[in-house]
């Protein structure tokens, strides 16, 4: 893997670095006008010394070229150290391997892979960013935000760590503890060796991470309500509000309407420069 190496200069100012991972699985279709936008508020937003895109298989297509210029690219090797028999055991995971949702896992763990090495921001593809991100969140040993209580196998809901948006200086022991359970941990489900992991590793106090507010990154959460809110209706979005996680997975296909009726057929450049929508009016001042 061409893996970046951090090169923080002791008492020097953090550096300003964005991390996102793309492309783990074929590309048979053109970058997506949601992904441009996610990289390009990123740039515009954040005044980045950096934006660093790791991927295995390179996008195509012209909102690809329009924004590789201002990124760093970064080859990906292949292979992951979880347990892919794990998805056969449980409902959720068979659903995960049929929705071609796989690829997901193998992110969670190269994200904290990338953070560990090289530290800065680690952001989700999915993302819109809205204000400029502090420096000082680039000055903790491990930030991340909470997230709504996640159902475990039995139903109890449990606290929770998203990794949409994560901030850690290099070498970080969160990240490297995380690193070390997760495997042990993955089971086949969506989050129970990521967010619902990091959030049972607080517990170990020699773990340095400030939680964050859940409003700064996640305004609209996991509901028909906030995903018609963002991508349908006109909502009121909080002056404190840094950016917002898109929750792709649950929408992005057309098929998949248990969530929206929205999908990404639709998030096309004249719905982003017509449309009074949440989504729409913010992100269209990336489209220049």
């Amino acid at each position: 893997m061409n893996r970046v190496h951090a090169t923080h200069e002791p008492g020097a100012r953090a550096r300003r670095d964005f991390h996102f991972v793309f492309g783990l699985k074929a590309q048979d279709e053109p970058f997506h006008l949601a992904f441009y936008l996610a990289l390009e508020s990123c740039r515009q937003v954040n005044d980045p010394d950096a934006i660093h895109f790791h991927y295995r298989n390179e996008p195509y297509g012209p909102w690809w070229d329009r924004i590789k210029p201002h990124l760093h690219c970064h080859r990906v090797g292949a292979g992951s150290a979880l347990d892919t028999s794990r998805y056969a055991q449980t409902s959720e995971g068979q659903f995960i391997v049929n929705a071609g949702l796989t690829y997901a896992h193998e992110a969670d763990l190269l994200r904290l892979e990338i953070l560990r090495d090289a530290g800065g921001c680690y952001a989700d593809m999915d993302t819109l960013f809205v204000s400029r991100y502090p420096d000082d969140l680039f000055t903790h040993e491990f930030a991340i935000a909470e997230e709504s209580p996640q159902a475990d196998r039995r139903g109890v809901l449990r606290p929770s760590l998203c990794n949409a948006v994560m901030f850690a200086r290099p070498q970080s022991r969160f990240a490297a503890r995380w690193i070390h359970e997760m495997p042990r941990r993955f089971d086949g489900s969506w989050s129970a060796h990521s967010c619902a992991l990091a959030a049972a590793l607080l517990a170990e106090r020699e773990l340095e991470v400030r939680v964050l507010p859940s409003f700064w990154f996640y305004r609209f959460g996991v509901s028909r309500e906030s995903l018609r809110a963002l991508f349908e209706e006109q909502a009121a979005v909080r002056h404190d509000v840094m950016s917002i996680h898109l929750w792709s997975h649950l929408w992005w296909p057309a098929w998949r309407d248990d969530f929206s009726s929205f999908h990404a057929g639709l998030l096309t450049e004249q719905y982003v420069r017509e449309s009074d929508a949440t989504y729409a009016q913010i992100a269209r001042r990336f489209l220049t």
